[in-house]
């Protein structure tokens, strides 16, 4: 399993996985997917030195991707950054969600981050059980800010400061 830097030939496959998340109103808050061209700017906005964009591949395949995002965009956040795992239908439940979240932390000190946040639906027991088994704890939590199909969710923050 190697991890690279995103190249724009790889944004159909990163929209493939990531709208294959989207019915199951468990990992985002889009209710539609989303299409390569919206995600351009997104795309861009992942410099690979300080907020990379990585795939995860086993040979041929695209096991996933991995973002590393601006929080709050401001210079004095630059050390805190949200972490966004994405993996291929495929690719889950198989215990590469615990590899991969390892790998970013090991990684985010050469990335000058020393913090890390995740953004996880309060209904998204995996997710969370995955966060906290790193030593993520909840830092926060948004009651009712996203409502799906006319039902609300909330928001968990969770975070590990290095």
């Amino acid at each position: 399993m190697i991890y690279r830097n995103a190249t724009l030939n790889d944004l159909p496959g990163i929209v493939a996985i990531y709208n294959s998340t989207v019915a199951s109103r468990m990992v985002t808050a889009d209710t539609e997917p989303v299409t390569v061209a919206e995600r351009l700017n997104w795309f861009h906005n992942h410099p690979p030195a300080t907020r990379p964009l990585w795939v995860i591949e086993a040979g041929e395949k695209m096991l996933g991707w991995v973002s590393f995002n601006n929080f709050y965009g401001r210079p004095a956040y630059n050390g805190t950054t949200e972490l966004s795992i994405y993996l291929h239908p495929d690719s889950r439940g198989k215990g590469l969600g615990k590899e991969v979240l390892q790998y970013c932390i090991q990684q985010a000190p050469s990335l000058n981050i020393h913090t890390i946040l995740g953004y996880i639906f309060s209904h998204n027991i995996a997710s969370i059980g995955l966060f906290e088994q790193a030593g993520f704890t909840q830092w926060g939590l948004l009651k009712d800010v996203a409502v799906m199909d006319k039902i609300k969710y909330s928001l968990g923050i969770y975070g590990l400061t290095m």
